[in-house]
C-alpha cells in the first residue's frame, strides 16, 4: 500500500561482502559527502546504491554499477584476474599486508570497464526517472473522482437512459434525486457489517451522492457510490436477509426511536425495484465470447475489410485481433453494436473490397460469429430514385472527426452501402474511401453545414473561398445527392449541451476519457474532451455505441482516462506550435491531432502522382469473400479472459492515459489510410 521506504535498516560498509552472502545495501542519508578518489569525483545517485571498491585493482565506485551479484569486482577482466591469481596477488592482500597502493597496471585495466559501467549506470537512472514518471502518472489517473469533479465544478451529467445500449440503459425506471436505498454504514465501530438508509442526493450517470438518513441538511459524511455496485440494495433488502440497520454513530443521540423515525421518513418514498440487481446482472451479459470470427474495417486501409478474432469482451467492448497477427499485438477496439464490424461474408454480399487472409487452414476453437448478433441498418429501397457515383454530399471525415468535408460518392454498394472519399485528399488507388450506409447519421445532404452554421471544410487546394457550394456544382459539373435520400430521424435522445460523459477517443479507440457535449444539431453531438483543445473533438451521433453514462468505466472495469493535466497540455501544445504553420484561408481541415515520434510520421500521398505510378485496381491480396469457416461452434466457446483493469493489459506496448494521446499523429492522406486506428508498430 505504501511506497515509502521499510521499516529495516541495515548497516552500510564500502566495502564488498562475501561470495557466499549477498546482502542488500539499506538507503544511505542525502547528505553523504562526495567521495574523490584518484582524481575521479563519486557521488551517491540514489539512496540505495552505496560505494563498493574492487578487490582485485582498488577502484572506488558505485555498487550497482559493479560486476556480478556479489559486487566484488568492477570489471570482468578483475573477476578473472582474482581467480588466475592467489588472495595475496590482489590488492586488498597487498594493501593489508605491505600497505603498498594499487600497481598502474591495475588502474590500466580497469579505463575501459569503468567508461562502460558508468554509460550503463547513466541508462540505469534514467531507467529509474522513467518508471517514477510512469508511477505518478498512475497515481493521477487512479486519483481522478467523477464526484469531486462534478461536485467542485457544479456539472451535470447525462442520464442513464441517453445511452440505450449501456447497461440498465432501457430500464433505469424513476431513478432520481430523493429515492431511498440500504447501504453499508461506514460511520461505525462495530465488527460486522451493518447497513443504514440513505437517500440519493444527486445523480451523476451511474455514481449517486448519497446522505444517511438522519443527517438532514448536514453534508459532512455526504459520499458518492455506483449505484449498480453490489453493496446497493432496495429498502426492506436488510429485513429480507437478515442484516442489521444501524443509525451512523454521528447522530445516534438525535433519537431514541429509530424504528420509528424510519417509519415516518420512509412512508411514500420511492426506493429501487427489488429485482434491480437481477436486471443489472443481465443487462451486463453480453452474447459475444471470445475466438468469435467477424469482419471487421481494415486500420490500414479503410476502404477494405480484413477478418478479426474477439480476444475479449468487456463491457460489450471487443478486443479484436486480426487473424494474420502471429503475436496477437495487431488489434482494434470497438463497441458489438459498432456499424465498423460484420458477420463473416458480409464483404462478398455486397461487393465491398476484402483483404484475403493469409491463413488457411482453420484455427482450433475459432467460429464465425452468428450473423444475427450485429446491429440491423434499416432497409432502402434502391430501385427508385437512389444515390449515382459522383453525387456530391457533406460527410464527417473518419480521419478527422471534428471536421464535416465536401464529399463524393465512389461507388454504390448492394443493401444501401456507398463507398465514399473526401473531396481533394482521396488516394489515387481510393485506398482512403470509406463506407457508410445510406441511413448513417454521418453524411448530410449538401447546405447542411451552411444551415445549422457549422463551418464546412472545403477540398483540399481549393482556392475560391468563401466556398459555395453552387459554384463547387457549377466548376466540377456534378449534381448534389437528393435531399429525401438522407436520414431525417432524430430521436429524442435527452442530452443537453455540458452534460458530463465518458466518451470513446475514435482517434485511438481503445481509450475512454472524460468528455463533455457542448453542441448538439438535431441528433449530431459534437464531444469535447476535458482538457484538451477544441481541435481534438468529435462530431458523434447521439445513438453512438462509443459514448457512455458516467460511472460505466468503474462498473465493467475499463480505464477511464482522466482530463488533461495542465502541464501535459502545455507541454504538447508548446511542441506543436513549434512546428505549426501560419494559417491559411485556403484549408484548414485535416489538422494535425496526435503527435507522434519523427521516424513515424506518416507519408502524405499529395507529393505523389495521382496517376500512372499509383494503382488503381485491387491488390493482390485482395478479394470478394473470405475462407470458408463453419457458421456454428462444435463446442462451447472458451470462458471470456480476465477484463484490462489498466491500458498496460490492453496493449504493454502502448502508453497509457494522456501520454499516448500526445504521442499519436494522424494525417488524411496517409498510405495507411485509417491513421486514428494506427496506434502500433508505427502503422500511421
Amino acid at each position: 500500500m505504501f511506497d515509502g521506504y521499510d521499516s529495516c535498516s541495515e548497516d552500510t560498509s564500502s566495502s564488498s561482502s562475501s561470495e557466499e552472502s549477498e546482502e542488500e545495501v539499506a538507503p544511505l542519508p542525502s547528505n553523504l559527502p562526495i567521495i574523490k578518489n584518484n582524481g575521479q569525483v563519486y557521488t551517491y545517485p540514489d539512496g540505495k546504491s552505496g560505494m563498493a571498491t574492487c578487490e582485485m585493482c582498488g577502484m572506488v565506485g558505485v555498487r550497482d554499477a559493479f560486476y556480478s551479484k556479489t559486487k566484488r569486482f568492477c570489471s570482468v577482466s578483475c573477476s578473472r584476474s582474482y581467480s588466475s591469481n592467489s588472495k595475496k596477488a590482489s590488492i586488498l592482500a597487498r594493501l593489508q599486508v605491505t600497505g603498498k597502493p594499487p600497481t598502474k597496471k591495475a588502474k590500466v585495466l580497469q579505463k575501459q570497464p569503468l567508461v562502460a559501467k558508468l554509460a550503463a549506470y547513466a541508462q540505469y537512472q534514467a531507467t529509474l526517472q522513467n518508471q517514477a514518471k510512469t508511477k505518478a502518472a498512475a497515481v493521477s489517473m487512479e486519483g481522478f473522482s467523477w464526484g469531486n469533479y462534478i461536485n467542485s465544478n457544479s456539472f451535470i451529467a447525462a442520464p442513464v437512459t441517453c445511452f440505450k445500449h449501456a447497461p440498465m440503459g432501457t430500464c433505469w425506471g424513476d431513478i432520481s434525486e430523493n429515492v431511498r436505498v440500504e447501504v453499508p454504514n461506514t460511520d461505525c465501530s462495530l465488527p460486522t457489517k451493518v447497513f443504514w438508509i440513505a437517500g440519493i442526493v444527486k445523480l451523476a450517470g451511474y455514481n449517486a451522492l448519497l446522505r444517511y438518513e438522519g443527517f438532514e441538511n448536514d453534508s459532512g459524511l455526504d459520499f458518492w457510490c455506483n449505484i449498480c455496485s453490489s453493496d446497493i440494495h432496495p429498502v426492506g433488502w436488510c429485513a429480507a436477509s437478515g442484516k442489521p440497520l444501524v443509525p451512523p454513530r454521528t447522530i445516534q443521540h438525535k433519537y431514541t426511536n429509530w424504528k420509528a423515525f424510519l417509519v415516518k421518513r420512509l412512508t411514500g418514498a420511492k426506493t429501487l425495484p427489488p429485482d434491480f440487481s437481477q436486471k443489472v446482472s443481465e443487462s451486463m451479459q453480453y452474447p459475444f465470447k471470445p475466438c468469435m470470427r467477424v469482419e471487421v474495417v481494415d486500420k490500414r486501409h479503410l476502404c477494405r475489410t480484413r477478418v478479426a478474432v474477439v480476444e475479449s469482451v468487456i463491457g460489450g467492448r471487443l478486443r479484436l485481433v486480426y487473424e494474420e497477427s502471429e503475436d496477437r499485438t495487431d488489434d482494434f477496439w470497438c463497441h458489438m453494436h459498432s456499424p465498423l464490424i460484420h458477420h463473416i461474408g458480409w464483404s462478398r454480399s455486397i461487393g465491398h473490397r476484402f483483404k484475403r487472409s493469409d491463413i488457411t487452414k482453420k484455427q482450433d476453437g475459432h467460429f464465425d460469429t452468428p450473423p444475427h448478433l450485429f446491429a440491423k441498418v434499416k432497409e432502402v429501397d434502391q430501385s427508385g430514385e437512389w444515390f449515382k457515383e459522383g453525387m456530391k454530399l457533406e460527410a464527417i471525415d473518419p480521419l478527422n472527426l471534428s471536421t464535416i468535408c465536401v464529399a463524393t460518392i465512389r461507388k454504390v454498394l448492394a443493401d444501401g452501402f456507398l463507398m465514399i472519399g473526401i473531396d481533394g485528399s482521396e488516394a489515387a488507388d481510393g485506398s482512403d474511401w470509406f463506407c457508410y450506409h445510406a441511413t448513417s447519421p454521418s453524411i448530410f445532404p449538401v447546405g447542411f453545414c451552411e444551415i445549422n452554421m457549422i463551418e464546412l471544410t472545403p477540398p483540399r487546394g481549393y482556392t475560391k473561398l468563401p466556398f459555395k457550394w453552387f459554384d463547387y456544382l457549377r466548376e466540377t459539373g456534378s449534381i448534389a445527392a437528393p435531399v429525401k435520400l438522407f436520414n431525417k430521424d432524430v430521436p429524442n435522445h435527452g442530452f443537453r449541451v455540458g452534460m458530463k460523459l465518458e466518451a470513446v477517443d475514435l482517434m485511438e479507440p481503445r481509450l475512454i476519457c472524460v468528455a463533455t457535449v457542448t453542441r448538439i444539431i438535431h441528433r449530431l453531438l459534437r464531444i469535447h474532451f476535458d482538457g484538451w483543445e477544441e481541435e481534438y473533438d468529435q462530431w458523434v451521433d447521439c445513438e453512438s455505441p462509443d459514448l457512455y453514462p458516467v460511472g460505466w468505466c468503474q462498473l465493467t472495469g475499463y480505464q477511464l482516462q482522466p482530463p488533461a493535466s495542465q502541464s501535459s497540455r502545455e507541454s504538447q501544445s508548446g511542441s506543436s506550435k513549434q512546428k505549426k504553420k501560419a494559417k491559411s484561408q485556403q484549408y484548414k481541415g485535416h489538422k494535425k491531432k496526435r503527435k507522434m515520434p519523427v521516424e513515424k510520421k506518416p507519408v502524405s500521398l499529395s507529393s505523389l502522382p495521382m496517376t500512372g505510378e499509383v494503382r488503381r485496381s485491387f491488390s493482390g491480396d485482395e478479394e470478394l469473400t473470405p475462407p470458408p469457416y463453419r457458421t456454428l461452434p462444435a463446442q462451447t466457446a472458451p470462458e471470456a479472459f480476465p477484463p484490462p483493469r489498466t491500458s498496460q493489459e490492453f496493449s504493454p506496448s502502448l502508453k497509457t492515459g494522456n501520454q499516448s494521446r500526445q504521442h499519436l499523429r494522424y494525417c488524411r492522406g496517409s498510405k495507411s489510410g485509417l491513421g486514428w486506428w494506427e496506434t502500433k508498430h508505427g502503422l500511421a
